[in-house]
Parts: structure tokens; sequence; C-alpha cells
């Protein structure tokens, strides 16, 4: 009989903002560790924040993960939702000695942590109601209640990725796990819950690791079992500071309006601090099947733009067309009317755009209204004789019964060796009357995207 427990991560954002690339990354390991392991994916909302925390915010995350695919098991958890369970945990440890009541004043604590600043010390409250006896004065006032840390010794955190991390207990001051308001903290609530929901792994940024070894105490003291940690290093911006909206750092429904897919956005954070040998593309499959936690690098990794468009660009050229112009369709169902055109120009644009947006302005000279605008470049270029060149063409096209790439291409190739001249001097007029610029895909494609009698129509526009 296997007795092996069944692991069990879960991702806990704070309504509070949009989800961010680095929420976004820490559920997507979590996912697929939880995958890899045959075991369960389980969401928390932590809204105990209730004045900070929004629906909206909560609309995003829900959909975040529904877009990119990372599926949760089970409905999600809405912290607040738990909270007398929280004071219930709160009053035990305050029973058991193992908490206690704080009626420290503002004035106090703001006296300690200055103290504490002038001795460079981390311990910003000094314990001053930990064995202290309330007189009639405090009684009645609103308290605190402040969990008794270990004053001796050490707390470890065995981490999967960090290794041992050793903390002084001296070093950690005794938290507050309740308000005066009676609101649980974080500290407390994160521990029941993950206890409740019978996390068996918790995966997270690194900068919670001096919270760990708190709330390790709090596992002691309630002699839970200790669930297995694994900090992972944070997203920096792309010169090695703190991650901003200046370097990229948006919400996850900022880079699904701008269009990158999400498997690319999977594919490139699953990359970005973890590794299987030089592998750089990974099938939803693969990442299940090599992901591990051992693979994680301990240094903080990079967020570049670029790499994650290069990694986007790999799955819209490698995506079947017609699933490529549903996508495009989204943005604006009137796009449906140019199926045909835009199906025909697809297979080349997709190898060269980096986004669905890129796309779309790619393929915009087909449904531009008549006559269309021209760019600086593309005026310049029309010239007496380049008006010349294109009547002539006009008049050779007209004559053309069989409308298809193949004769589009021999025609102006024909055209250009009958009046030796140099095929640009065709292509780039013809680009400027037909698109507006000079850029522009295959000038045989373009035509036949466009077909005869539009093509013949943008000529007489500008002759």
């Amino acid at each position: 009989m296997n007795n092996k427990t069944q692991v069990v991560t879960r991702f806990a954002p704070s309504p509070t903002g949009y989800l961010h690339i680095g929420g976004v990354r820490t559920a997507l390991f979590n996912w697929l560790y939880a995958r890899k392991n045959n075991g369960k994916f389980l969401l928390r909302i932590e809204d105990t924040d209730q004045k900070r925390s929004s629906l909206d915010a909560i609309n995003i995350i829900l959909e975040g993960l529904e877009w990119l695919g990372i599926n949760y098991n089970d409905i999600p958890i809405y912290q607040n939702s738990n909270i007398n369970r929280h004071k219930e945990i709160a009053n035990k440890l305050l029973n058991e000695g193992k908490a206690y009541k704080c009626w420290a004043s503002e004035e106090e604590l703001l006296r300690m942590k200055k103290i504490a600043q002038k001795n460079n010390s981390n311990i910003g409250y000094n314990g001053l109601w930990r064995d202290k006896e309330p007189t009639n004065n405090e009684l009645g006032k609103p308290y605190t209640i402040r969990f008794k840390a270990k004053k001796n010794g050490e707390t470890i955190v065995n981490d999967k990725v960090q290794g041992d991390v050793l903390f002084q207990n001296n070093s950690i001051e005794d938290f507050i796990i309740l308000r005066s308001d009676g609101s649980p903290t974080y500290m407390l609530s994160a521990v029941v819950d993950d206890h409740d929901m019978m996390v068996t792994d918790i995966i997270r940024g690194d900068d919670h690791l001096n919270n760990t070894a708190k709330q390790i105490q709090i596992y002691n003291a309630l002699d839970w079992k200790i669930p297995m940690f694994s900090h992972i290093p944070l997203i920096h911006g792309d010169d090695g500071s703190k991650l901003s909206k200046r370097h990229g750092a948006l919400g996850i429904d900022y880079y699904e309006k701008k269009g990158f897919l999400p498997e690319a956005i999977k594919n490139y954070l699953l990359r970005l601090g973890w590794s299987h040998g030089d592998k750089e593309i990974f099938s939803e499959e693969e990442m299940i099947k090599l992901f591990n936690l051992k693979n994680i690098r301990k240094s903080s990794s990079r967020l570049d733009i670029e790499k994650l468009k290069s990694v986007n660009n790999f799955y819209i050229k490698n995506k079947n067309n017609n699933e490529l112009f549903d996508l495009i369709k989204i943005k604006n169902i009137e796009f449906s009317k140019y199926e045909t055109s835009i199906l025909k120009i697809l297979p080349e644009i997709k190898t060269k755009t980096k986004t669905i947006d890129e796309l779309i302005e790619s393929v915009e000279f087909i449904f531009q209204k008549r006559p269309i605008k021209l760019n600086e470049k593309a005026a310049e270029i029309l010239t007496i004789d380049a008006k010349k060149i294109l009547s002539e063409i006009k008049k050779n096209i007209e004559t053309l019964d069989t409308w298809d790439i193949n004769n589009i291409e021999q025609l102006l190739k024909d055209f250009s060796s009958s009046k030796g001249i140099k095929f640009k001097d065709i292509g780039l007029p013809l680009r400027a009357v037909l698109t507006g610029t000079l850029s522009s895909p295959s000038i045989y494609n373009v035509l036949d995207c466009l077909g005869k009698d539009e093509v013949l129509n943008r000529i007489d526009d500008v002759l």
C-alpha cells in the first residue's frame, strides 16, 4: 500500500493590484510542480486587507490564470472567509502561553524603533509586554496579540532551492499575529490556511525568507507539520534593479492585450530562473515532465522583453494559420470580411512578426479605405517617372485573366525585362500605392491578397 502524501501546492496572490509577471512565474512553478507529481494546485486569494482588495483585481487574477491555462484544483479559497479560524488559533496560542497581549502605545513603539535603528538592530519591538502584567489602566483598552518568538538557539529553513538557511532566534522579534482591531496578520493567516489546505510544498519568492523563519516557529508552537519550502529568486529589470513598470513589469492582462501568446509567456517565464541544459522551447507536456526544483537558480533573473518577443515569434510562426486568424479576429470582428485575403498573406508575415498586434499592423493595408494614406517615404517615391511605370503596369494587369501568385510574378518579371528596368523600380512604386508604405510583405503576395479589382483601383487613385 502506498502511503505517500499527495503533493499540494498553492498560489496565494493578494488582490490589491494587477497580476504581475513575477506572480505569474510563481503560479507557473507551483502548477508545474503539482502536475509533475500528480498532485493538486490550489488557489488562495489573500483578501484579508479588505480596504485595499478589489473585485476587479480578483477577476484579473482569475482571468489571467485561465488565459494562461494554469488551471487550479477545487474552487478558489478566499482568506477573509477564514478569519474566525485565524482568530481561534491566535487565542489558542494566547491561552497556551505561546503568545501574549501587548498594550504598547504608538509612541512607545516609535521610540523602540528609533533605538533599534540607532543600534543597527533588526528588533524593532523590545518585548515590553512579554512578561508584563496589565494594570487596571490597560484592561479594557485595545491590544494586539504578539507571538512569543524563541530567544535562544536558531531556526533553520530547509529550502529546496536555497539550501539550509539559518536564522538566529535572537534576531526575530515578537511579531503581531492579531491586530488591535481583531484582524489577523498575514504571518498567522498564511500558516493556518496552508495547514488547513494540507499544503505540502510552498514555492514563493525569496523575499519571504524572513517570514518563513517566523512561520516555522508558529508551526512548531502548534505542533503542526512544516511544509517543504522553496524560495525562488525575484525577477529584476534588465538593468539589474528592482522590477518596475518601466522595465515592462506590467499586469498579465497587458501582455494579453498586446498580442503575446499564453504558451510563449509560460515558456519564457519557465526559462527565467530555471533550465534544462540548453533547451529553450518546451511544449506543455515537456514542461511538466522535466520541471524540477533543483534546476532553479539561486541568483535573480532579468526580465528581457526582446527575448520574450523572440519566444513569442517562435510560437506565432509555428501556429496554424486558421488559429492565428481567429486571434486576429478577436481584436476586431470586422476582420472576418477579409479572411481570404489575410489567410493568403499570413504564411509570410507570421515569420517576421513578434506579437499579434504586429501581425495586425502588417495586414492593415488589406482593409484600408481608399484612397489609402501614403507615408512620407511612399509619397516621395511616386515621381512622374514612377507614375508612368505604374500606368503601363496597370495596362498589363488588366489583361491578366487568371489572378494567382504565379501569374502575377511572371507578369511583373516579364514587364521588368521588356522595359529593361530594375525590379525595384517596379516593386517600390507598387508597394507605395498598394500599402501606403515601402516596407510590406512580398509584392507578389500583396497583389494576390488584394485581388485584381482592388489593385487596379488603388493604382488609379494616384494616377
